[in-house]
């Protein structure tokens, strides 16, 4: 059968339906388009259902509601083509449980073994995984920890008298404090309203990131060793630092990631696999409502409806 695929021709959203002068020209040359949730969609005179599509744009953020309707749609037509490929090769539907123990859907088996016709892919060899390596470095460095310290001042009441008061006794100890890390400790101890004061205000080692990003920056910006001279402020309270020191992260050997890699290459083989399955799927088929070819496949995110 030849492909006939019926092109969605809404006009953008954003296009005026009349001229602006009040004459009604605009309208009187194009009729009125119904909204997505109208457009019907069908696979092979198989409809698909608008109470569907609509369950199904949760799986599909977009910046505006044709976008994600339109992913949405695209995704149940991938799924309706695979279930008619699956019926058609005569497959009985064998649900399988997943790592969790949970039986999957019978129509979700049917997907499966549909799947199954897609061509196997070469899996990935010990030069191709090597290649994707040395290509990818910066993938395979471990972050930078950063050994830190703090005393925290809470204000004793949120207003600005509160802070304030915190802010004076933050500084001056941070004014008094030098680099000693057993004058901090004991610091820290004595005034921080942190739990980690039982700690003498030890962060232990963190990831860029896991702190507040105003506490991550003063704390870059100290060198290795020494305790900050100026408070910081976060949404906590007024901190004094210490950076006791920086371990700068390590880049894997080939040895220690060669086996995730070819898995990662096998998946991505795999998923080109299947895209091409499914578009020659679609170029055999009657598809109303949507457009499904290779650049809209390759934006499809997974979802919990459509196939992996």
């Amino acid at each position: 059968m030849s492909a006939t695929l019926i092109i969605d021709r809404r006009p953008d959203p954003a296009m005026p339906t009349g001229c602006g002068s009040g004459c009604g020209c605009a309208s009187a040359s194009k009729p009125p388009v119904p909204p997505p949730s109208e457009v019907p969609v069908s696979v092979n005179g198989v409809a698909i259902a608008a109470e569907a599509i609509a369950r199904e744009i949760q799986h599909h953020p977009a910046g505006d509601g044709a976008a994600a309707w339109r992913a949405a749609a695209q995704a149940l037509v991938v799924r309706e083509l695979l279930l008619q490929a699956g019926r058609a090769a005569g497959f009985a539907s064998r649900p399988e449980r997943d790592e969790a123990g949970r039986w999957e859907l019978a129509e979700e088996a049917l997907i499966r073994a549909a799947l199954d016709l897609a061509p196997e892919p070469q899996r990935a060899g010990a030069a191709e995984c090597r290649r994707y390596y040395e290509a990818n470095l910066h993938r395979f460095r471990m972050p930078d920890l950063f050994e830190a310290s703090h005393i925290l001042f809470e204000p004793a009441s949120d207003d600005a008298a509160g802070w304030q008061q915190a802010e004076r006794e933050a500084r001056a100890l941070a004014t008094e404090l030098g680099d000693d890390p057993g004058d901090f400790a004991e610091a820290a101890r004595g005034f921080s309203a942190c739990p980690t004061a039982r700690q003498d205000g030890s962060l232990g080692q963190l990831r860029r990131g896991e702190l507040v990003p105003e506490i991550q920056a003063a704390l870059e910006a100290l060198t290795e060793g020494t305790t900050g001279r100026v408070p910081v402020r976060s949404r906590f309270g007024w901190h004094v630092l210490r950076h006791q020191r920086r371990i700068p992260g390590k880049t894997l050997s080939f040895e220690m990631v060669a086996d995730k890699i070819a898995e990662m290459l096998d998946a991505r083989a795999w998923t080109m696999s299947a895209a091409g399955f499914v578009l020659h799927l679609a170029e055999d088929a009657t598809i109303e409502g949507v457009v499904l070819d290779a650049e809209s496949l390759s934006r499809l995110p997974a979802s919990g409806s459509a196939p992996p």
